[in-house]
């Protein structure tokens, strides 16, 4: 009976270490295969559509010349379960990429990511060239309009009300909860800027700095002047002055203008001519930049009524028309 039970684990012991040997090279081969580099020269993209499982993912990678051997992704995921755990998404595949690397970032949803800047000064009609061309984004002629109805304003005037800022989206993404992301956040602002406001601003609500911080915006990009701009504005307002400022005469023109502002330009009675017209346009004339919305609820506290540019960007503060024709003469009528 010994000898017999010794022939027996004498037998046993080889076929388990085989099996033991077997069961790690399987392991390995199937390790392997993850390792594989992808071949590729330049970056692609790549779908996952809803339902896909990685068998079917990998299938097509092997379909389209990247991968050999697919067929292994069924072991795979048995030794490895959480790489099954793929997400749907429009993804990238680098060069140098191992299929490892791919799978993680499906598994990861780290989809590609897309990006779009709405430059402050700017007007809507001039976003919306940039906006028309989005990869993976439909545009919409009415999606401004839609946003501000969708948050209870039906006054179907958008101009002004969207914050400039890079906005990154993922493909799956529409341009309505994009732009909803620009809405809120230029209501965030507005409403910071407003709580903090000066107690001597000559302005009634938020709606109203709004307007002021984008006539700021178009008339200067120097930082260290839209507090003064701000403060020539807010002085003129208490006053009784109308504000007189070119980039409302401009606006009013629409496409009409060319580069260049004549005194019949001046003199025309639009909506928006602060030439012409008492206190405010009655809509923001472009989209201000967050410097603009502060520095439009505190201007600085100094008692300038005029400015006028030094054609560098940079402008020269007046108290009395007196001083403001002599920089007028300087720097705009003497011009060469």
């Amino acid at each position: 009976m010994k000898t017999l039970i010794t022939r027996i684990l004498a037998c046993a012991i080889p076929l388990f270490t085989l099996l033991c040997l077997a069961m790690y090279w399987y392991a390995k081969d199937i390790l392997d295969y993850k390792q594989q580099p992808l071949t590729l020269a330049e970056p692609i993209s790549f779908t996952v559509e809803p339902g896909m499982s990685l068998v079917k993912l990998t299938r097509q990678l092997e379909e389209q010349g990247l991968i050999t051997d697919s067929w292994k992704t069924r072991f795979l995921v048995k030794l490895e379960p959480k790489l099954g755990q793929i997400k749907t998404g429009l993804y990238q595949i680098l060069p140098n990429d191992k299929l490892v690397d791919f799978v993680t970032r499906v598994t990861r949803g780290e989809e590609v990511s897309f990006s779009v800047t709405l430059i402050e000064g700017q007007t809507i009609k001039e976003w919306i060239p940039t906006l028309q061309k989005l990869p993976h984004m439909k545009f919409e002629s009415d999606v401004f309009v839609k946003v501000l109805e969708a948050n209870g304003d039906n006054s179907g005037l958008p101009e002004g009300k969207f914050f400039p800022e890079t906005y990154h989206y993922r493909a799956d993404e529409d341009m309505f909860s994009m732009l909803q992301r620009s809405y809120n956040m230029m209501q965030q602002h507005l409403d910071k800027a407003w709580q903090q406001r000066d107690p001597d601003l000559k302005l009634s609500t938020p709606y109203e700095l709004l307007i002021i911080a984008s006539i700021i915006e178009k008339e200067t990009a120097q930082n260290s002047e839209r507090d003064w701009v701000s403060a020539v504005f807010n002085n003129r307002l208490k006053k009784g002055m109308r504000l007189q400022t070119d980039p409302t005469i401009i606006y009013g023109m629409g496409d009409r203008y060319k580069g260049n502002i004549t005194r019949k330009d001046i003199l025309e009675k639009t909506a928006f001519n602060t030439y012409r017209i008492n206190g405010l346009p009655p809509t923001p004339i472009a989209a201000p930049s967050k410097a603009s919305l502060y520095a439009a609820a505190n201007p600085a506290k100094v008692d300038y009524l005029y400015f006028v540019s030094r054609n560098d960007g940079s402008h020269v503060f007046s108290k009395t028309l007196k001083e403001h024709n002599r920089a007028v003469n300087q720097y705009q009528r003497n011009r060469k």
